[in-house]
């Protein structure tokens, strides 16, 4: 997967590459030329006390230096451009993904482990391209080059070569083998770690109300403590590694040097020549050494590369068709016919032979106990799941044959936990419309009766809003929720228990606001309080998963037990508050 990986999103940086390649393959000439210069100059100039040789020579050389240093420099800039671009189009093409993900796939990756997938994971990648980039050429080039140019300077000592860059390979490869299953359960902990902190910080309010800290404290210190176990124990064995390369280098110096000053002692080698020899070797086990700095990335580039593999790889449940029907939806109206749906793996459906009808102009309430299946209904109508059996239809056309964009493009759906971005309440009211007008706006935050808490705010509508508008209260919350759905205007209304934080005044102001300015659209709800839907149009009665009563207020109370227990255990609290 990581080689899958690098081809397809280095392609796109290619003219980068070989703009890397060509400087440093400029360094690595010039590399492998300053060796042999420097043995001509001892035993040429330094000799036989030519100074004019030995400036004229060293001038060349300090050439070839500079013009080294700015290869490498250029070559470097370039690397790190198409690293960092790798990095930017893999973050992206996540992110994409994960935003075709249905709840189903969400659910199955973990938010946590997906937030590592899209960060740390591409990070690994990233620095991996980086560090291949940098040594692309340099690193096969001054070791095979240096062996062509050690052998020219004396063969009889080659074989250390032969000795040494086996040594070194089979070393480090014990080692980067070891690492494998220690880099995999690493990024496995990093996200046990994430999700930990992400609870903890989600639900800060929780563990303070029921004194919770030093039990949460100590559950983090566990994920944290894993953590940091696995990263020492990769972090010694890579330790190990450089060692390792040092010692093979040193004996292999001293090696030569001991061996070459019995043939310097013989006459069969100047001394220029070993030391040029010994300078091909350094460079030799040198570029083995970055060889090794970039095998031992591998491991852990390698597992991050399997799991972004792994979300790039996986389709979503909720797939367009391949023929979308491109017919506009026009009125709204909703049918479920005979529709079932199961969770992966579940032994029983959530929901079973669910069949009605929501017809524009009219409301269509919802009401179960906890458990009935009320929002896994919901999640069926706008398609964030895909009925199991049976089909869900908008104005007679089965939404599987819809674009989901077309689809999504005229339902406004006010979820059960209302969402706010981090913003302003006006950058949160224009997700519903992008162009719409300021007084569209207040408009919108009149029938959702928000206006007067909007204007009160110093900034009105340039308000901050905080991630998940935590700033504002929850009555607040649902009220901007349900002004950005306004907003839109579409066909199709989907409030999911979203008038629940809402005191009873409130409450009724919105419902008949709504009905006013609604007309026309088909409005589904979903509510917990009988008075949310006194005065739907059709009221239909969910009981595990089926529905088992529709009518309206007065005829389910006539008719259906179940509903007359739902309202009279409401008006038995109210009457006990």
């Amino acid at each position: 997967m990581l080689w899958k990986l690098l081809v397809e999103y280095l392609r796109p940086h290619r003219q980068l590459l070989i703009a890397v390649v060509i400087f440093q393959l400029a360094q690595s000439i010039a590399s492998l030329y300053l060796p042999t210069l420097n043995a001509d100059i001892i035993d040429e100039g330094v000799a036989k006390a030519n100074i004019g040789y030995i400036l004229s020579l060293g001038g060349v050389m300090l050439a070839i230096t500079l013009v080294q240093i700015v290869c490498a420099v250029i070559a470097v800039y370039f690397a790190a451009k198409a690293a960092m671009g790798v990095g930017r189009d893999l973050r992206g093409a996540v992110f994409a993904r994960v935003g075709e993900f249905s709840e189903q796939e969400v659910t199955r990756f973990g938010a946590p482990s997906l937030i590592t997938r899209s960060t740390n994971d591409v990070q690994q990648v990233q620095q991996l391209v980086l560090m291949s980039a940098t040594m692309l050429v340099t690193a096969p080039m001054l070791s095979i080059g240096g062996v062509i140019m050690a052998v020219r300077q004396d063969v009889q000592l080659s074989w250390l070569i032969a000795v040494a860059v086996p040594v070194l390979l089979i070393a480090v490869g014990l080692l980067t083998v070891r690492m494998v299953p220690l880099f995999r359960k690493m990024q496995k902990r990093i996200d046990t770690v994430n999700r930990v902190l992400r609870e903890q910080l989600t639900g800060i309010r929780v563990v303070r109300a029921f004194v919770r800290e030093d039990i949460e404290t100590e559950r983090f210190a566990r994920a944290n403590e894993d953590v940091t176990d696995t990263a020492l124990r990769a972090g010694r064995l890579m330790a190990l590694a450089f060692p390792v390369v040092m010692l093979v280098l040193n004996v292999s110096s001293v090696a030569v040097i001991w061996f070459g000053s019995f043939r310097i002692q013989d006459g069969s080698m100047q001394v220029g020549t070993l030391i040029a020899f010994l300078s091909y070797l350094l460079q030799i086990l040198m570029s083995v050494m970055m060889a090794t700095f970039m095998a031992v990335m591998i491991p852990r580039a390698a597992v991050s590369a399997d799991r972004i593999g792994e979300v790039l790889a996986t389709e979503s449940s909720v797939r367009p068709p391949k023929n979308p029907v491109s017919s506009e939806v026009r009125r709204g109206e909703l049918e479920m016919r005979d529709v079932g749906f199961a969770y992966p793996g579940a032994d029983q459906p959530v929901l079973s032979g669910i069949s009605f009808t929501a017809r524009a102009g009219q409301t269509t309430a919802i009401i179960g106990s906890t458990g009935a299946g009320k929002t896994t209904l919901v999640n069926l109508m706008p398609r964030l799941f895909d009925a199991t059996t049976g089909s869900v239809r908008m104005d007679g056309v089965d939404v599987r044959e819809l674009h989901p964009d077309l689809l999504w493009g005229h339902i406004g759906l006010v979820p059960q936990r209302p969402y706010l971005f981090t913003g302003t309440v006006r950058s949160n009211l224009l997700y519903g419309k992008p162009d719409a007008t300021e007084d569209e706006l207040w408009e919108a935050l009149r029938i959702a009766q928000a206006r007067d808490f909007v204007e009160q705010m110093d900034e009105g509508l340039d308000a901050p809003i905080s991630q998940g508008g935590t700033n504002v209260s929850g009555g607040q919350r649902q009220r901007l929720a349900t002004a950005r759905a306004l907003v839109k205007r579409p066909e199709l209304y989907i409030f999911d228990d979203s008038f629940s934080s809402l005191d009873t005044g409130t409450d009724a102001r919105l419902r008949q606001a709504l009905k006013r300015s609604t007309a026309g659209a088909t409005l589904v709800i979903i509510a917990q309080r009988v008075s949310s839907i006194v005065d739907a149009d059709q009221i239909l009665v969910l009981d595990d998963g089926r529905i088992v009563g529709r009518g309206t207020h007065s005829e389910l109370l006539e008719t259906l037990e179940t509903y007359r227990e739902i309202v009279s255990s409401q008006l038995a609290a109210e009457e006990t508050v």
